[in-house]
């Protein structure tokens, strides 16, 4: 099962003089995989080479390098670890060595599997959509319910009787939920598919 980074983190090594330093962080989009690449990048380095991925969409930049030396390889690291909303940001200062093609492919690659691979991570749940209905006084209890099963709330809308929201969990946990809602309710909340 996939799953994407906590929070930034970052991975230093030398490589035959050259300095590497591969940043990690978690993305929702692709403006903000390029934000962060933005932000990061050092415009003294030699190169500022990255991928990222995000679901089905990926992008990657070999930064000067030779073609497929260093964003091939990082792109490689993030799927090879089963991670996605992904973005790997390796930054190179040049040390007077050539490492050839093969050597930037183990280097890019490598920093970027050893960072991820330390990273603190957390599983990405597939979720379906609902809607629903409660009373204001349920509210409180059907959020808490929803919290239990890593649910979360897409959109509510007050209304004079009430709420109707908008909600996403884990399908896995329909029975279930919905049972305790019907509980607390005394079956009037019902959760519709989306």
């Amino acid at each position: 099962m996939p799953s994407t980074l906590l929070e930034l983190c970052e991975f230093r090594e030398e490589i035959r003089k050259s300095r590497f330093i591969t940043l990690a962080g978690p993305i929702s989009s692709a403006a903000e995989a390029m934000a962060f690449i933005e932000r990061h990048s050092d415009l003294a380095a030699t190169h500022n080479c990255w991928a990222w991925k995000l679901g089905a969409q990926y992008r990657s930049s070999d930064d000067g390098e030779p073609g497929g030396t260093a964003g091939r390889p990082i792109l490689a690291a993030i799927e090879a670890q089963d991670c996605d909303q992904v973005v790997v940001l390796v930054i190179r200062w040049y040390g007077g060595i050539q490492l050839g093609t093969g050597g930037l492919a183990r280097a890019y690659g490598g920093g970027a599997n050893k960072c991820l691979q330390q990273a603190p991570k957390r599983l990405l749940i597939q979720r379906s959509e609902f809607s629903c209905s409660c009373t204001f006084s349920e509210l409180a209890l059907l959020k808490l319910r929803l919290a239990e099963v890593d649910g979360l709330v897409l959109d509510e809308q007050f209304t004079a009787n009430g709420v109707d929201l908008l909600i996403a969990f884990g399908a896995t946990h329909l029975e279930r939920l919905q049972q305790q809602l019907a509980d607390l309710s005394r079956g009037r909340i019902l959760l519709e598919p989306r």
